[in-house]
């Protein structure tokens, strides 16, 4: 009966957690209610109150669902295309991100940072975004560095250059990508940039032959 419960106890906490995404993706955050929020998940605002604190910890919940480590996008690449080679592996991460970022759920909850969500209360959603991309860019950094190391990169792209050009290049595809109502494929379209990015990174590459 106990381990019942909590997994109803969990059941609702998920169903809170999709209704604020819909509500705060419909509202924004700050006018979104906690009753709007109980009643799109069909519970009580008791209820609501014995898994959330506020609705600043139902947002942050919100967010940890959709969170991007890249170590385990890495981890995510079926072991038999598992890539040879640092810079490989980082554009296999890569693409993995962007075909994420198009699930229903990434897709709300990004648009809601980007576009419907202001500064309220324990919410500041500009801090969350850097703190977000202050720990991807360090973990990619690692295998830049790693990449460069092994003479993976073109002698004048350093490590910290080629990080701060794919973090650059992947944040405003996304952006743009929102901005413009998902008017492209994001995996398509961003999948090529991305490889098209990679090749010209690359030790291999051979600028003379693509500009004659």
């Amino acid at each position: 009966m106990a381990r019942r419960t909590r997994e109803q106890a969990a059941l609702t906490r998920e169903a809170m957690i999709d209704a604020a995404e819909r509500v705060f993706y419909e509202k924004g955050v700050a006018r979104a209610t906690l009753q709007e929020i109980a009643c799109a998940a069909g519970v009580t605002r008791g209820a609501f109150y014995w898994h959330f604190k506020d609705k600043s910890e139902l947002f942050h919940a919100m967010l940890d669902r959709v969170r991007l480590p890249f170590e385990e996008l890495v981890e995510a690449i079926p072991q038999e295309e598992w890539p040879a080679g640092e810079l490989e592996t980082i554009r296999r991460a890569g693409l993995l991100a962007i075909k994420r970022m198009e699930e229903p759920r990434f897709r709300r909850v990004h648009g809601i940072l980007l576009h419907r969500c202001e500064v309220f209360g324990h919410i500041d959603p500009v801090a969350m975004m850097r703190e977000m991309f202050a720990a991807a860019s360090a973990q990619t950094l690692r295998r830049f560095r790693r990449a460069e190391a092994a003479g993976e990169l073109r002698p004048e792209i350093d490590a910290d250059m080629a990080n701060e050009q794919f973090h650059f290049l992947v944040r405003g595809m996304v952006h743009t990508w929102h901005v413009e109502s998902h008017a492209f494929s994001l995996s398509e379209t961003g999948g090529r940039l991305i490889d098209q990015w990679f090749g010209s990174i690359a030790s291999g590459h051979d600028t003379d032959r693509d500009s004659s």
